[in-house]
């Protein structure tokens, strides 16, 4: 099939420099007046102006990561994103915890209030630092949730909609920001902070709320076929009004809310695992928890709303005619997709541990046979497997497999186990990490 263009995205590199450049300007003002700051209540003020002025710059970035602009996830990918945020998100804490510091210490140093007057006149007196203490409150609140150890303690859906806490905490922090001394008669300096939490909330009220519900509106999806593909694993058929609109390509992936008793509060990221078309769209999910699970009991005409489509593994990432697609278990479901509709070269090395864990074959087989690609199944050694043996995952047994593998590009999904042992022998097999494509969803 002809190759689709590529939407437009954004390269990661040059949305980082932007967002280096950004803290940069936003800190232009301190950098410019360390010529006037005396004494050591003056450096503290300083810092503390430098803190907090960095603090809540990270504040927008964090709000415009999360907001899922299709530039952004379609370019850097939804995982990628996430780590950012995740990353920026420490860092905000710190500098905001910082910043109150330098600015309670820089006030006793200078008023001789002694540490807890000075602390309480500052919070009392202070520009709306009543709201931002709070603010920082929720924010520390929400970092302490996000620890690996207590998230793993939450279910996802309640960690998930605790986050919203944050846009709380930054919009009482707001104020305090901009009755700090950069900002106090400088009216340019004003509106450009105006205009930069004004965009991030635009983004994130756009395409984070609205664009779901104008979506739903639209498309009026809805469950057609719960399809039993093997024990655990069931495709999920689903049909609708101008499909064609959404503009999914393969490999992307949708968070799909089904509007149904228990399923209907969250919204789970899961794979298309054909090629988008105006008739239908499929999704193949394997019951590892609650939601994935119920999915199996779904009926014909339960009404479902798709965010999305979101992700960056797709046809955009080829560089090379040689692609290499490794899956494994119900990983090969953006795979699927790809398999089929990517041009060029095409090979799939599908792992599994049982016959029975291949799901999707009869339709890989079918497709390989089409378009004269090769498809290789790995299943652990079992007595009787059909499929093939296992290959471990080093270097030198996939350059068995392929002898020129360090010319391919290669899509991975999986486990993340499996992604991490295939990442460390892909590139002892020679192939460069720009050329290992992978996207997970433990965001």
């Amino acid at each position: 099939m002809p190759e689709r263009a590529a939407a437009p995205h954004a390269h990661p590199l040059v949305v980082l420099i932007l967002i280096a450049g950004g803290a940069v300007a936003a800190t232009s003002g301190c950098w410019s007046g360390m010529g006037s700051v005396n004494g050591l209540d003056g450096w503290l003020a300083w810092a503390g102006r430098l803190t907090g002025l960095l603090a809540g710059y990270a504040c927008a970035i964090l709000v415009t990561l999360v907001s899922r602009t299709p530039l952004l996830d379609r370019g850097i990918g939804s995982d990628r994103l996430a780590r950012w945020h995740a990353v920026i998100a420490r860092y905000t804490i710190v500098l905001s915890l910082a910043h109150m510091v330098f600015a309670t210490a820089a006030r006793v140093d200078g008023s001789g209030a002694g540490l807890l007057g000075g602390s309480v006149r500052l919070i009392v007196d202070g520009p709306e630092l009543p709201e931002a203490t709070v603010g920082l409150a929720l924010l520390v609140g929400v970092g302490i949730v996000s620890v690996r150890k207590v998230r793993r303690r939450l279910p996802y859906e309640l960690w998930h909609y605790l986050h919203f806490v944050t846009y709380a905490g930054i919009f009482l922090a707001y104020g305090h920001q901009l009755l700090g001394p950069d900002f106090l008669g400088d009216q340019l300096a004003t509106a450009l902070w105006l205009a930069l939490y004004v965009s991030a909330t635009i983004l994130l009220i756009w395409y984070r709320f609205l664009t779901p519900v104008r979506r739903g509106l639209r498309h009026r999806l809805t469950v057609a076929e719960i399809r039993r593909e093997s024990p655990g694993v069931v495709s999920v058929y689903l049909i609708g009004e101008h499909l064609r609109e959404l503009g999914a390509e393969p490999g992307q992936f949708f968070r799909w809310r089904f509007l149904t008793r228990g399923l209907w509060w969250t919204a789970n990221p899961y794979s298309l695992s054909a090629p988008p078309n105006p008739r239908f769209l499929r999704i193949t999910v394997k019951a590892v928890g609650h939601h994935s699970r119920a999915l199996a009991g779904l009926r014909p005409g339960v009404r479902v709303w798709a965010e999305g489509p979101y992700g960056a593994l797709t046809a955009a990432r080829r560089r090379r005619p040689q692609v290499l697609l490794v899956g494994g278990g119900v990983g090969i479901s953006p795979l699927r997709a790809l398999f089929e509709t990517l041009p060029g070269q095409v090979t799939l090395v599908y792992l599994a541990r049982r016959d029975e864990d291949l799901v999707l074959r009869n339709e890989l087989d079918a497709i390989a046979a089409a378009r004269g690609a090769k498809v290789l199944y790995t299943v652990d050694e079992t007595p009787g497997s059909r499929r093939g043996r296992a290959v471990p995952l080093t270097g030198r047994s996939l350059r068995a497999l392929i002898p020129s593998l360090a010319m391919h590009d290669v899509y991975l999904c999986g486990p993340a186990g499996m992604t991490t042992a295939a990442r460390h022998a892909l590139r002892r097999a020679g192939v460069p990490d720009r050329r290992i494509h992978l996207e997970q969803f433990d965001f």
